[in-house]
């Protein structure tokens, strides 16, 4: 398979999916949809006509995405726990809390490729890949991706961070429309020594030349974001401030280097993930102010999530599973979104989100069209964060298949997975850990899902298996 550029057609499940998961959605969400219904019709006209666009503002606004890696779902405070993070309590505080939000994958690149392409990760053979290692794959910059469609549309782009795309020239960050990179381009690096996590070589670049710096990897992503944020421009700003914290290897403030490169997933205490979580939420603290001080908060809109539930230490709440696997903690994250103005502060939503919705959004708040190519998989979330529509149900699909063999689909409260231990029927909405398999009493929905994510998949790229060298 050549695909660094292999693509299958994008269209949606369609009417089947519709019917199939119709008797999926209960009571709750049948008035979701009605309230949403009302809610639109009661707008202003020119509100109205733009379905719950957000209000116009002093031109478009500057967007910030923050993503966090391998981050549980219980892990900071607004979402129950244990660890200090103000600063992400206080963004929450600001905006909407979003108790239902998922990753496109368990995984890290999957994900990544989700969000720059709008689309399920098994449409691009990239994104079949569970995660991307150091190998001639990457995603290829055409069709245009996220940044690219921003910066045609006038905003100035930066990655700050993490890539995970593809080590090779021609799938680097100012390939895809970034006009800055300041990051590393694999999977993991040593915070004190940003080594890389496969090799034991360096690929931290500025731009495209490595860059040697002194510094945890945190806070120089940090420093990097404020002095972008706080430059003077005269275009609106799209930043995707894509932290590897707190994925291993674990190494808190202060820590030396690991003492060999190449064993990463050693080592490490509840202590010292504290740690990192901790240092996480103070730059983005760092962050925020920067906004706040710059007179830029009132027009941008800040959106937080994660690439994938948490791994070793990690609190994944009341969630069962973590990291690969599709049990709801290895999907379901921790998000956020504040716009002042915009989005009420404050407010709650459980609207069921995924990774490529972000990507609609985005594009959406930058006043650009939503079509077919730029986002066939995400919704634009828009109207339901800034209360323009009530939430409603969705019909979302995931697979695994190098590390882990899963599948699964979300239909209304309703969730279907197949794992290597059997297949599975939960109500979410009162079991959301999973505890009680319904495909006994509920034989004809556990049929019309399985028939409906059999749909799903043949619209998919087929998996590839994964490399033992790899393994």
């Amino acid at each position: 398979m050549n695909g660094n550029v292999q693509r299958v057609e994008k269209r949606s499940v369609g009417d089947d999916v519709a019917r199939s998961v119709a008797g999926a959605i209960g009571r709750r969400a049948f008035l979701q949809r009605v309230a949403g219904a009302a809610a639109l019709a009661a707008l202003p006209g020119g509100l109205a006509a733009c379905a719950g666009r957000a209000p116009e503002r002093r031109g478009p606004p500057n967007l910030l995405l923050i993503m966090a890696d391998d981050l549980g779902y219980g892990d900071i405070g607004a979402f129950g726990g244990d660890y200090t993070t103000p600063a992400l309590d206080r963004l929450i505080a600001g905006g909407v809390r979003l108790t239902q939000a998922y990753a496109a994958a368990p995984v890290c690149s999957p994900t990544r490729v989700a969000l720059m392409t709008g689309a399920y990760p098994a449409r691009t053979e990239v994104g079949l890949y569970e995660p991307l290692t150091t190998h001639p794959v990457g995603l290829p910059p055409d069709p245009p991706t996220l940044p690219r469609r921003l910066k045609d549309a006038g905003y100035e782009t930066a990655l700050i961070g993490k890539w995970h795309l593809g080590t090779l020239p021609e799938f680097h960050p100012l390939r895809h429309g970034f006009d800055e990179f300041y990051g590393f381009l694999g999977a993991a690096a040593d915070y004190v020594s940003h080594v890389d996590s496969e090799h034991g070589t360096e690929l931290f670049y500025d731009g495209e030349t490595p860059a040697r710096v002194e510094g945890y990897l945190t806070d120089l992503f940090t420093e990097r974001a404020v002095q972008f944020i706080t430059r003077q421009r005269s275009a609106p700003f799209f930043l995707s401030l894509q932290y590897n914290a707190p994925h291993w290897p674990w190494q808190a403030p202060g820590d030396p280097p690991y003492p060999d490169s190449l064993a990463w997933k050693g080592g490490g205490s509840p202590e010292t993930y504290a740690r990192m979580v901790e240092s996480l939420d103070a730059g983005i603290g760092r962050v925020l102010d920067a906004l706040a001080s710059h007179g830029l908060e009132e027009n941008t809109l800040v959106i937080f999530t994660s690439d994938n539930g948490g791994e070793r230490f990690s609190n994944m709440g009341p969630l069962r599973g973590g990291k690969m696997t599709l049990w709801e903690g290895g999907i379901r994250v921790a998000a956020a979104a504040r716009w002042p103005g915009v989005i009420p502060a404050g407010t709650e939503t459980d609207q069921v989100v995924i990774t490529m919705d972000w990507t609609a959004t985005l594009l959406s708040a930058a006043g650009i069209e939503l079509d077919a190519d730029a986002a066939p998989d995400g919704i634009d979330l828009l109207p339901v964060l800034t209360g323009a529509s009530a939430p409603s149900a969705r019909e979302l699909f995931w697979r695994t298949y190098q590390r882990t063999r899963h599948k699964a689909m979300r239909g209304g409260d309703w969730k279907y997975l197949a794992t290597e231990e059997g297949e599975f029927l939960f109500d979410l909405e009162t079991d959301p850990g999973e505890t009680r398999d319904r495909k006994e009493d509920q034989p004809d929905l556990f049929e019309r899902f399985k028939a409906t994510y059999a749909r799903w998949e043949a619209q998919m790229l087929e998996p590839i298996p994964l490399d033992p060298a790899r393994a």
